[in-house]
């Protein structure tokens, strides 16, 4: 059935072609609109707490599978590669669409967490479920940022995006906060995976029924207010599309795009450190039980979600981006230092607390400004071609974890250790009560958690000091971006751009031209 529009011809599925053929011939009105940004967000939510979900059990996980912390980090380090990739495979959603590869997504990453991961009894099989969950995680990492933008125009954009990187945000409150609700109850690794793949199914049913996206005619063109919308439909009958989406890496690919992008990347290095190691370090550097460092996880995230948001209202309301980015790399820095001050202490979970929430709170303004700064620098070379923008962040992000993974086993080669050293302190208690003697097995066991322990402090220090300097990158590549710093300028900016719009909506429309 062909329903002949103002805008365009228009096929409306019918049935169940509707759940495949999502697209949009008209910008939606604006309940519409949010109701698609919340089911984007939800899902972004939903696949984060599945990729992020080790990490609430990741002792009791290496402990059952008899892995080494070395084999554990490089299966994570191959996850990220090959998540890299997933990335670049997502590039091409620029062309076949975005909103498919989200419920897609959903559904096989439900199915993984679900039935598979927890029915494997060997390191190798986690592994092997882990990379085809990370591999479904890095095409959503580009899919569900392009469909943030797509329905968020420049003016907003921040509070999109803010809202967007509540996902991975959330993910791991939920992670800490499931870890720490139903650990104690059930006390297996395998209890975490069930849980998030039953969540996994209910948002890919709501996924599946519920999201939407634009025409290549819509989502191709740039959008600075909400003002724009007729004007986007009146360009759209004259569109080539195949035009605008040729060469797409020759257009993306150019110094501003790829700079910012690494240097986001590396900012970061102390947040995938915490989303992956957090509950290792908090327990076997300062000592807290596993209970308490998912709790310690549950301030960090909260807070950290909390500034996203409010960095990115402020920073739509003032309209500019590059003020926020600087003042949260430079309290970014600053707290990372602090912290690094309480390596080889005892720092109490009031003390620790505080600092991680506000590590989460400072770089969290910073990137949720980054996150709207970079679509416009990617918008101002094509706005077609955000995806494939977005798809060179995403694969440089994930090579550079994937790097840090690499080197994170060899410069803190402890935690193994640390991490069995309750089974054989146990084992020691029990010799000793029992009046037995020690076993010279257990003598060198034990002689190895001792030297462990006095070595884990610098270990973890040196590694900080990375994250310490990725904060600095990332603070001397924010000038490469598109931005004004000053709102004044900005909002000249915007008033030209008003005026540019409803001379061009009157000569596209002339029976419209009243109408701005």
């Amino acid at each position: 059935m062909v329903a002949t529009t103002d805008l365009v011809a228009v096929e409306r599925p019918l049935g169940w072609r509707r759940l495949w053929r999502r697209e949009l011939a008209h910008y939606p009105e604006p309940k519409a609109r949010l109701r698609y940004l919340a089911v984007v967000v939800a899902a972004t939510v939903v696949l984060y707490f599945q990729l992020y979900v080790t990490s609430g059990m990741a002792t009791l996980l290496l402990t059952d599978l008899h892995m080494s912390f070395l084999y554990f980090v490089l299966a994570l380090a191959a996850g990220n590669f090959v998540g890299a990739f997933g990335s670049l495979f997502a590039g091409f959603t620029d062309r076949s669409g975005r909103a498919n590869l989200v419920v897609v997504g959903l559904l096989l990453t439900g199915v993984l967490t679900l039935v598979v991961i927890p029915r494997v009894h060997t390191g190798l099989g986690w592994a092997i479920g882990s990379l085809a969950v990370s591999f479904v995680e890095g095409v959503i990492l580009v899919a569900t940022p392009a469909l943030i933008r797509d329905f968020s125009p420049q003016v907003g954009r921040a509070t999109a995006m803010g809202f967007w990187t509540m996902g991975p945000v959330l993910g791991s409150l939920v992670v800490s906060a499931v870890a720490s609700l139903t650990l104690p109850v059930y006390q297996s690794w395998q209890s975490q995976y069930v849980i998030c793949g039953v969540v996994g199914l209910v948002m890919f049913v709501v996924a599946l029924f519920g999201l939407r996206e634009l025409s290549p005619r819509l989502r191709g063109q740039l959008m600075v207010s909400a003002r724009d919308r007729a004007l986007l439909e009146a360009r759209a009958r004259g569109i080539d599309v195949e035009a605008s989406l040729r060469h797409p890496w020759r257009q993306v690919l150019h110094f501003d795009v790829i700079i910012s992008a690494f240097g986001v990347s590396v900012m970061l290095l102390i947040y995938y450190t915490e989303v992956a190691f957090f509950t290792i370090y908090a327990v076997t550097l300062f000592g807290f039980s596993l209970a308490q460092a998912n709790q310690l996880g549950n301030w960090a995230w909260a807070f950290n979600a909390v500034a996203l948001l409010v960095a990115g209202v402020l920073s739509d309301r003032l309209r500019v981006r590059k003020p926020f980015m600087l003042v949260g790399g430079v309290g970014g820095a600053v707290m990372v230092l602090i912290f690094l001050l309480q390596v080889g202490r005892q720092p109490s979970f009031g003390t620790l607390a505080v600092i991680v929430s506000l590590i989460s709170v400072t770089l969290g303004f910073a990137y949720a400004a980054w996150m709207a700064a970079f679509t416009e620098t990617v918008e101002a070379r094509n706005p077609a071609l955000t995806g494939t923008g977005l798809a060179v962040w995403g694969w440089l992000l994930r090579l550079v974890v994937t790097a840090s993974f690499l080197v994170i086993p060899f410069l803190v080669n402890t935690v193994s250790t640390l991490v069995a050293a309750p089974e054989h302190l146990a084992e020691y208690e029990r010799a000793r009560a029992a009046g037995t003697p020690v076993s010279p097995e257990l003598a060198a066991q034990l002689a190895a958690i001792k030297q462990a322990a006095l070595d884990s402090p610098g270990q973890w220090r040196t590694w900080f000091w990375v994250c310490f300097a990725g904060v600095l990158v990332f603070l001397a590549l924010i000038f490469v971006m598109k931005g004004r710093w000053s709102p004044r300028a900005a909002l000249r900016d915007q008033q030209e751009h008003d005026r540019k719009v409803a001379a061009e909506l009157a000569r596209l429309t002339p029976a419209a031209g009243q109408t701005p």
